[in-house]
């Protein structure tokens, strides 16, 4: 599965999170410890907020080992608020527009994880994405069409959103007998607020952890470092990150609180 690592805070060069950690992305890229699938050599992607109010991005579909840019962006990109995300096809193409983040208006998403038969569900999925936002749908992935269904599920309010649309793609998945699953494990920001999601359906999420410090948060797939301060979030849960305020972590379903009891 794929890697990404989220990071809001003071500005910084990317090159401190992304290139220069001992486990860094592009280490991850490599060898993953905590992925299904170890190798994330089907593209990579960049997106990062500056003086505009729509991100910036750059993505390639070479693994993110081999292009020689991706250290030199990083090093010289500074950014408030930032997305860097390997990837590990899950049977779509492997197109530049297919790669992560993906970004609308002024929201970024990314995801690591899947919805299971996809071919067989895509169009029901598709369905979701207002007729407004529908020509943003540039990719043929089922990350880039849940995040458009997301931001017309009612995106001033990116929880609500969130859930209605992983209820509505829960019910899809669990029609068949027996049920598809589904992975759901992403960051989206507005270029202010930074969330992050673990959700599952007939099967565990993708791993999540973050780290909270004065300078900011950084939100990941797995640690880039053996510091022992990483949180685990748990699964059907959000991480609200909002500017100015310390970062919370909130069920997103009944399910987890009566887990939790």
């Amino acid at each position: 599965m794929c890697r990404w690592i989220a990071y809001r805070g003071e500005t910084t060069a990317l090159e401190h999170y992304v290139t220069e950690p001992a486990h860094s992305l592009i280490s991850q890229s490599i060898h993953a410890l905590e992925s299904a699938a170890s190798i994330n050599g089907d593209g990579f992607g960049l997106g990062w907020y500056g003086k505009h109010p729509e991100p910036g991005l750059y993505r390639e579909i070479r693994p993110a080992w081999s292009d020689e840019n991706l250290r030199y962006l990083c090093r010289h990109l500074q950014s408030h608020l930032f997305f860097a995300h390997v990837r590990a096809a899950t049977g779509t193409a492997i197109t530049r527009v297919n790669c992560h983040p993906f970004a609308c208006g002024k929201w970024l998403f990314m995801h690591n994880g899947f919805l299971g038969n996809w071919n067989r569900w895509r169009r029901r999925v598709e369905a979701l994405i207002p007729d407004e936002l529908y020509p943003s749908r540039v990719g043929t992935t089922d990350s880039e069409a849940i995040f458009l269904a997301m931001l017309g599920a009612g995106i001033d309010d990116p929880v609500a959103a969130a859930k209605k649309t992983l209820a509505t793609l829960t019910g899809i998945v669990t029609q068949s007998e027996p049920g598809d699953r589904f992975r759901f494990t992403a960051a989206l920001s507005d270029g202010q607020d930074l969330y992050a999601f673990r959700y599952s359906v007939n099967d565990h999420a993708n791993t999540l952890y973050y780290r909270e410090t004065e300078r900011g948060i950084v939100i990941v797939s797995e640690p880039f470092d053996r510091d022992e301060d990483w949180v685990t979030v748990p699964e059907d849960c959000v991480v609200v990150a909002k500017a100015g305020e310390q970062a919370r972590m909130l069920p997103l379903f009944a399910r987890q609180r009566e887990a939790a009891e």
